[in-house]
């Protein structure tokens, strides 16, 4: 199944993950609508294909006066973005999203994904998050941890804490990573009985 950022965001946010709050947008006037309703004052406009690595491509962009949403938005709207993921032939961004700007101290990565041999939920997680997980699963495995859960149990503590973990996170951090574990396998699974787990998702931790 194929979904844009905002349409997994809004899944998640159904289930209790804590995630930037944004607007879609089909035009340069929806863009700066947007931008003037989240009230800034750091926006990012991002562009919404069907692809990874939008970023590097130039469809990600950080801004910090609704001026500026309005040049990226002009800039970017029906562009085709070329990605890794695309093939040279490339993707038109036909939708927007436009979202709040986060302090980042330091970026994980952490998604989930069916284990095809098992069939079961895996996790994948790295201190090495952001856009060049490809590079560091090719150059440094030894970086990233994974691991599967058992469907006869679900997700249980211990699985947050191996996160947290591989994250060397402590104390309230550490916390926060396993109830989001938690919540995001419920996102993930469809299963809003579960006690709040994942979904596959990229996530940013404040520190």
């Amino acid at each position: 199944m194929n979904i844009h950022e905002y349409q997994g965001k809004a899944v998640l946010r159904e289930f209790g993950v804590p995630v930037s709050y944004g607007l879609p947008a089909l035009s340069v006037e929806e863009a700066v609508a947007a931008a003037k309703k989240l009230g800034g004052p750091v926006w990012v406009v991002k562009a919404q294909i069907h692809a990874g690595g939008r970023g590097k491509a130039g469809g990600v962009k950080v801004v910090k006066s609704v001026e500026d949403v309005e040049k990226e938005a002009k800039r970017i709207l029906g562009s085709t973005l070329v990605t890794h993921q695309t093939g040279p032939a490339g993707k038109q961004v036909n939708r927007l999203y436009i979202e709040e700007g986060s302090a980042i101290d330091k970026e994980f990565y952490l998604s989930m994904l069916v284990d095809r041999e098992t069939s079961r939920v895996a996790f994948v997680v790295s201190t090495e998050g952001g856009m060049n997980i490809e590079e560091v699963a090719h150059d440094t495995p030894e970086k990233i941890e994974t691991f599967s859960v058992d469907p006869a149990t679900g997700i249980m503590p211990h699985h947050g804490r191996r996160v947290a973990n591989a994250l060397k996170l402590e104390g309230d951090l550490a916390k926060q990573a396993q109830e989001m574990v938690a919540q995001l396998y419920a996102a993930f699974t469809g299963n809003r009985h579960e006690p709040a787990r994942n979904q596959s998702a990229r996530r940013h931790q404040r520190q």
